[in-house]
């Protein structure tokens, strides 16, 4: 559209992960690994998050108790989205601890469910937007990055490629101060310590203070900066290739004030969107508004 060549276009994402789920989703990347230095130990994604998961609390000195709320707070929110997969109203830090552990830290229940799902979003000139309707929505910013495969020369406490992303689209929106000008976010969440890993390197937190934010109810829907109002992949589901657009369309819905059960409480302006992917390396930033 930028280029003038198209006034409307359909962009769409989906995934089928049910056809792989046996015997576990995770298989079908078992060709992502490094054939000389990784393959050889026969790794699984499971235990690399769990490495970075590990990292992240040691070095932030965060326990298992603040990061299960993040997978709380995402199931219960879930409860006002019309297709979670997760839909746990009464779930408690508890049930969290005591889910099966499947590569300590990681539990059952710190991880999103394997999900189908597809995405579809009109986009638009601003000239046809203005015809169409009287409220449009729009993309203020857009980053992407992409750090390297060798996820044993990064430090895994912190998502180096999400900062880069983030301070691209930023620049393109004009925010400075992403934790007071953004209204809503919904970062990529298919642990529960990634929805915290990723608000830092967001900008919405500092370094390592994303659990206390979380522990003071400022990411809930009624919070200051709600987070994963929608549920996030944690509730709702983890279709993998649609879930950024997921969440691009999420906020789209809070700006326009049309997100039902899941609207936040705060008036909504300016949201972001966050997606991340690979082996820990990808890191995509979409920040709409009016």
């Amino acid at each position: 559209m930028a280029s003038g060549l198209c006034k409307k276009v359909l962009a769409v994402a989906e995934e089928k992960m049910s056809h792989a789920a046996k015997p576990h989703a995770q298989y079908v990347f078992r060709y992502i690994w490094d054939p000389i230095v990784e393959k050889p130990l026969n790794p699984n994604l499971i235990w690399i998050f769990a490495m970075e998961m590990h990292r992240y609390m040691y070095k932030c000195g965060v326990k298992k108790e603040d990061v299960a709320l993040v997978s709380v707070k995402n199931k219960r929110n879930a409860c006002g989205h019309p297709s979670a997969q997760l839909c746990m109203p009464n779930i408690t830090v508890d049930d969290v601890l005591k889910s099966e552990v499947l590569v300590w830290p990681v539990q059952l229940l710190d991880i999103s469910p394997t999900s189908d799902g597809a995405v579809a979003l009109v986009l638009s000139s601003e000239e046809e937007a203005r015809r169409i309707t009287d409220t449009p929505v729009w993309i203020k910013g857009v980053g992407w990055t992409l750090d390297t495969t060798h996820w044993t020369n990064r430090d895994l406490a912190f998502p180096e490629y999400v900062r880069r992303a983030a301070e691209m689209a930023y620049r393109m929106a004009g925010i400075d101060n992403p934790r007071k000008q953004i209204d809503v976010a919904e970062p990529y969440d298919p642990f529960d310590y990634k929805e915290l890993h990723h608000m830092e390197g967001l900008g919405l937190a500092r370094k390592c203070e994303a659990p206390k934010l979380t522990r003071e109810g400022v990411t809930q829907r009624d919070g200051d900066l709600p987070i994963n109002p929608s549920g996030g992949l944690l509730g709702v589901g983890n279709p993998i290739a649609a879930a950024g657009l997921m969440k691009v369309a999420e906020i789209f819905w809070q700006i326009r004030g049309e997100a039902g059960l899941r609207q936040v409480k705060k008036p909504v302006y300016t949201g972001l969107a966050q997606a991340w992917g690979d082996l820990m390396q990808a890191g995509t930033v979409v920040v709409l508004g009016i």
